[in-house]
């Protein structure tokens, strides 16, 4: 944060970042922040599976966080290095806290945890707590939502942001949770890339979700007066046949497959970037009627 600054400015931004961190990191917040991350992703991975990253200011808070999501979610832990649904990444020695030492690793351990989590897709590892690790030059396509709780800017704002931005199965992209109000900085840092960057590098959530609405209002307009009810109540059998008949009623329209392949692809990618907005769920909640 201080890079560039002078000497003074420097000390003063320092000042700044340590009482911002005492606000940040008070019992009470840190625990409306662990119920509000514990609500928010499990309705994520119903829609989709994959990894989240949360990013805190200081290990301080890192363990703290770990400490209030665990106490919430107790089958999270696990105290073996490869297994666990929750896992702190940062960097220590034997000189820290005590209670501390359980997520200070080497780099043989961090570099398994690394692969584990980016690479095993369908290992329980899902959520991983950060300070400044695996924030540049990490690939893990799987990650698709993050937590900000972080002041960050510039270049290394759009490098944290690009570990969850990438394409991935049924992702087309991430989902960033802003805690701390980074809206401006990430203005200023898009300022300093070329108009096709910005526009691929972020929208804002409620557009995705205008986007949703828009193509499922075209995906429900093509099944307009079929009897769909079956399928979601209906025996096995039934739901086969129901599914046969949605078939048969987007092949007698005209190039009904290639608009329908169309819609359907664009409402699933919109889909993954509005979860778990209320529109969204709603949406998904009452099908296609």
């Amino acid at each position: 944060m201080t890079e560039g600054e002078e000497i003074n400015v420097k000390e003063k931004l320092k000042r700044k970042w340590a009482q911002l961190e005492a606000m940040v990191g008070t019992e009470k917040r840190i625990g409306l922040v662990a119920k509000d991350i514990i609500d928010h992703f499990a309705k994520r991975l119903e829609a989709m599976d994959g990894k989240g990253m949360i990013v805190c200011m200081s290990r301080r808070i890192c363990v703290d966080l770990y400490n209030a999501l665990i106490k919430l979610r107790p089958e999270w832990h696990h105290k073996d290095n490869d297994k666990g649904f929750l896992k702190v990444v940062m960097t220590g020695s034997a000189s820290d806290p005590v209670e501390w030492q359980q997520h200070i690793r080497n780099k043989a351990k961090r570099e398994k945890l690394a692969k584990t989590f980016s690479k095993k897709t369908e290992h329980p590892f899902k959520l991983v707590i950060v300070r400044d690790m695996w924030l540049t030059g990490f690939d893990a396509p799987c990650l698709h939502t993050m937590y900000i709780d972080k002041p960050m800017r510039g270049h290394g704002l759009m490098q944290a942001i690009a570990r969850v931005n990438r394409v991935f199965k049924d992702k087309p992209g991430g989902l960033v949770v802003d805690y701390l109000g980074i809206a401006d900085e990430l203005k200023k840092a898009l300022s300093d890339y070329i108009e096709r960057d910005r526009d691929m590098t972020g929208i804002p959530q409620e557009e995705a979700v205008a986007i949703m609405l828009e193509k499922y209002e075209i995906v429900s307009s093509m099944f307009h007066g079929f009897d769909y009810s079956r399928f979601l109540s209906g025996s096995p059998a039934e739901r086969l046949t129901v599914i046969k008949e949605a078939m048969e009623c987007i092949l007698l329209q005209d190039d009904g497959k290639k608009r329908f392949m169309q819609a359907v692809a664009e409402l699933s990618k919109a889909f993954a970037l509005s979860v778990p907005h209320e529109k969204t769920l709603e949406t998904r909640d009452r099908g296609t009627d």
